[in-house]
């Protein structure tokens, strides 16, 4: 069953952002807009540019009126322990989510119970806690942020403007497309 046009489900965490330990709850994921990157594990591989790239493009996802949260299996404490010790990681000024219970990795149906740690999961949360967009990929598949602003921006679009969608390569100021009995089978 998938998890678009469902609410977050209830949890609290402890989570590293901006050298201290916060607590991060499913309401830091309403009144705005929101992003939850699951990755598989802290001082791995392809995990730590696949967040560099999201720090890259954290700026415009603000402008964008988007937070930014990441979650692994680890601690919030093995989080800013990455953070001082790796060049990539020390950059990450958005928050870092430790799931050591699973219990995030397993609301967003991305736990590999088999290996005690999340595939790797992006989703995209309107200011209504609710689920919009969804990318898994495999462990050695990383993510590109600049993907995901344009989903972002689409998502937003659709939101803003009832009844109408957009196309396949859709980019910001481009025509969408108004469903209705005229365009079927005229595109």
């Amino acid at each position: 069953m998938s998890l678009i046009g469902k609410e977050v489900l209830p949890f609290t965490g402890q989570a590293f952002r901006n050298g201290e330990f916060i607590e991060v709850t499913d309401q830091d994921f309403r009144g705005q807009w929101s992003v939850i990157c699951f990755y598989p594990a802290d001082f791995t591989f392809v995990c730590p540019t696949e967040l560099e790239d999201l720090q890259d493009q954290y700026a415009t996802l603000q402008d964008l009126g988007v937070e930014v949260f990441s979650a692994s299996r680890d601690s919030h404490f093995t989080h800013k322990a990455w953070h001082d010790s790796s060049e990539a990681i020390g950059k990450i000024t958005y928050t870092m989510i430790g799931d050591p219970a699973h219990v995030l990795s397993r609301n967003f149906e991305v736990f590999i119970e088999e290996e005690g740690a999340a595939d790797r999961g992006t989703f995209i949360i309107d200011p209504d806690g609710v689920i919009q967009a969804i990318e898994i990929n495999a462990d050695g598949i990383g993510r590109d942020a600049s993907i995901l602003i344009n989903k972002i921006k689409a998502a937003q679009y659709v939101r803003n403007n009832p009844g109408e969608v957009c196309p396949a390569k859709w980019q910001e100021g481009s025509e969408t497309l108004k469903p209705s009995l005229d365009l079927v089978g005229k595109i």
